[in-house]
């Protein structure tokens, strides 16, 4: 549950009550009503206006930024490893950790030459 004060960012319209996606609010008050399907009141104050909404039209926005910057550090590292041809670190990447065996050897799905890997890498690429 978000505290009152809290500094929110819309990001969908569930009931479709014309919320402003994507702006900055604030949650003013709960809505404790357990006929009512809005959770907060959140002020807006770009367009001025007091709003009712769901839990799940709301967003943190130290969230939001946090999610952002896992995002751009992965397309980064994905950058890096293909300007590299870092196969190990390409993988390690698109797939989580690799299995490590007991003697610290990783356990790759194939074995492909510099070039098979490449190729592989522009198929996806162009699609």
């Amino acid at each position: 549950m978000l505290h009152i004060g809290e500094k929110i960012v819309i990001v969908e319209d569930a009931f479709e009550q014309n919320l402003p996606i994507g702006e900055y609010g604030y949650i003013i008050a709960y809505d404790r009503n357990p006929d009512n399907a809005f959770d907060y009141v959140i002020r807006v104050p770009k367009v001025n206006r007091n709003f009712f909404v769901p839990n799940d039209d709301v967003e943190l926005e130290e969230r939001l930024m946090q999610q952002e910057v896992e995002r751009t550090t992965q397309e980064a590292l994905i950058d890096y490893a293909l300007a590299t041809y870092n196969e190990d670190l390409f993988h390690h990447v698109m797939n989580g950790s690799p299995e490590i065996v007991e003697e610290g050897e990783m356990i790759s799905a194939e074995a492909l030459s510099q070039a098979e890997f490449i190729k592989q890498v522009n198929l996806r690429a162009w699609i």
